[in-house]
């Protein structure tokens, strides 16, 4: 009897290690996050450093971006029915697209 006692003080001694181990991960995830994303901004901070010809900023910004697009699309089906029940159909679809989209900012430090 005393045997049960130990194998489940045991089990619930590893459980509540896998419980500490994760709540640590789960905390120390914002951290690595920081980490990381500190890391991505020293090397752009490094590539615009290095850009000594013209010393701008070449990152992306969606509001600098312009676009104007124009798109068409025309669809034909075609049903013709016969005595006794048969069908044929037909159909055609065709589709364009037209346009430009500019980039336009381009920031000094």
């Amino acid at each position: 009897m005393f045997r049960l006692t130990k194998k489940g003080q045991s089990t619930a001694e590893y459980a509540i290690v896998i419980g500490l181990v994760i709540a640590a991960i789960v905390a120390m995830q914002v951290y690595v996050k920081r980490g990381i994303q500190g890391k991505v901004k020293d090397a752009v901070d490094y590539k615009d450093s290095s850009d000594s010809i013209t010393g701008k900023t070449a990152q992306y910004e969606p509001y600098y971006t312009q676009s104007s697009m124009s798109s068409t699309q025309t669809a034909t089906d075609t049903e013709n029915t016969a005595t006794g029940g048969g069908v044929s159909r037909t159909a055609s679809t065709s589709a364009s697209r037209t346009g430009s989209q500019t980039v336009t900012g381009v920031q000094n430090q």
